[in-house]
């Protein structure tokens, strides 16, 4: 794989790593305001915003889409490979950053 495309995923996993992390613990901080217990709604927030974090990173579905497109229809079978490898990266930091989420406030979260 080129290089470029190395750093494009990098990228990807750090992307969703951080919505899921900044997201849920920024949000929280609401529900402190309003005198509701912040860890729940840590839970809560978390498990609303994993496919949000995938989506952030791979840029938008559209994007996504239209790769696969490109891959079937065009037979540009190495941009459909690329988009699942992003797609997996993707995911790959949101669920590191949900394990991290778990580990502080010593919760599992389903």
């Amino acid at each position: 794989m080129e290089e470029r495309f190395v750093a494009t995923m990098i990228q990807c996993y750090f992307i969703a790593f951080g919505v899921m992390l900044g997201g849920s613990f920024i949000g929280s901080i609401g529900a402190f305001i309003a005198g509701d217990a912040p860890f729940t709604h840590i839970n809560r927030i978390a498990k609303s915003l994993r496919i949000w974090a995938i989506v952030a990173a791979i840029g938008g579905t559209f994007d996504a889409i239209y790769n696969f497109e490109r891959g079937l229809i065009e037979g540009s079978t190495m941009d459909m490979i690329k988009q699942i490898f992003l797609i997996i990266t993707a995911m790959a930091g949101a669920h590191t950053a949900l394990l991290i989420i778990e580990w502080l406030i010593q919760e599992e979260i389903q």
